[in-house]
């Protein structure tokens, strides 16, 4: 018996609905078998995206690569997301230059307290930035190609530049009349230094946690400036000096815009160099120099270059926040050149001190560090 459904399907006018007109085109039965058609069986479920890339796709891709991109927010994503024993944990690679940095430092700050006892200040702190400026020319114009002088904010660097001369002028200074260990430590207040500026230089309030530790900072120092103490000097004052020019100078840095760090370097040693040379046919200058004072003079330049050199690129390699820390083991160092060179060993209270100050800078380096990882989460 025919379906008379299905002919009136066919006799539909091809204007009506295309389900009307498909059931027509298939008949009743055709409709009726296209519900009943099994449905596809659904995707698996794709898995969740790792958020860590695997270290083989990151060296493929050096621009997608944390290690390789600009900025402390990066190199600190790729401090978080590579555990501490990981060959490439930018850690391992920048700690040995880093504390080979410090070395050279304090190695410098040795022979420069040695030599100021005998020599003009002036002269001195030429000879470090004189040598540094030889060694660290032909090194950055290797690096960055010929117009490695080339800066897009001169006026930046030049006052950068003038606060680190001053405070090397105020630190040297004051190592011809105080220890070396607890003049080092003094001079490392400039992190605690920074917190109480940034308000009015960068912008940045700190919170209740920076300043407690900078406090805490301020502590050790009045700990190490008690009476009777071989720091309670006037020449003590060239130490807050030295750590406030510090501060500036790093507050500075953070402002400066995308110079290469070799260009920075230059201009470091450029500055010292050209406005202490005019002042020299001013100074004093002994007429009798032995072959070790010559010596202890060129190994400023090497000891000034080879650091900033090796600090450089310690930064390019991990976050700045990250080896913060461990530029404390300058005073370690500074207290066993003290011991060996110029017999001078801190007491109990000196070392007390010593330790309040570490710890300070320290917990001021561990905020910084969560900042910048906050930071970089919400970019």
């Amino acid at each position: 018996m025919p379906d008379r459904h299905a002919d009136r399907g066919r006799l539909l006018p091809a204007r009506r609905h295309p389900a009307v007109r498909a059931a027509g085109a298939d008949g009743a039965g055709g409709l009726t078998a296209r519900r009943a058609a099994p449905r596809p069986a659904p995707a698996p479920p794709r898995r969740p995206r790792s958020r860590t890339r695997p270290a083989r796709c990151l060296a493929a891709f050096p621009d997608s690569n944390p290690y390789f991109q600009r900025g402390d927010e990066a190199r600190a994503l790729a401090a978080r997301t590579s555990p501490l024993t990981a060959v490439d944990h930018p850690l391992r690679r920048a700690l040995p230059l880093f504390l080979g940095a410090g070395l050279c430092f304090t190695t410098l700050d040795t022979i420069a307290k040695f030599l100021v006892r005998d020599h003009a200040l002036l002269v001195v702190v030429w000879a470090r930035y004189a040598g540094q400026m030889a060694a660290v020319t032909p090194y950055a114009r290797h690096r960055v190609g010929p117009g490695f002088w080339r800066t897009r904010n001169l006026r930046m660097q030049l006052l950068r530049s003038a606060m680190l001369l001053a405070a090397t002028l105020s630190f040297f200074g004051a190592l011809r009349y105080l220890p070396l260990a607890e003049g080092s430590a003094i001079s490392s207040l400039a992190p605690v230094v920074v917190v109480f500026l940034s308000p009015w230089i960068l912008g940045e309030r700190p919170g209740r946690a920076r300043v407690a530790a900078a406090l805490v900072g301020f502590a050790g120092v009045l700990l190490l400036l008690r009476p009777g103490s071989a720091v309670l000097h006037p020449a003590a004052l060239l130490l807050f000096v030295s750590a406030t020019c510090n501060a500036f100078y790093a507050m500075l840095t953070r402002r400066l815009p995308g110079d290469s760090p070799y260009t920075t370097l230059f201009y470091s040693a450029l500055v010292g160099t050209i406005a202490l040379t005019p002042l020299l046919p001013f100074v004093a200058i002994p007429t009798a120099w032995s072959w070790t004072s010559a010596g202890l003079f060129a190994l400023l330049g090497v000891f000034a270059g080879s650091g900033h050199a090796l600090l450089t690129r310690a930064f390019l390699r991990a976050p700045a926040s990250l080896l913060a820390p461990f530029g404390y083991l300058q005073i370690v160092w500074a207290t066993l050149y003290g011991f060996l060179v110029f017999d001078q060993f801190p007491d109990g209270w000196s070392f007390t001190g010593m330790a309040v100050i570490v710890a300070s800078g320290v917990a001021l380096a561990w905020q910084e560090r969560v900042r910048a990882s906050h930071s970089g989460r919400q970019r």
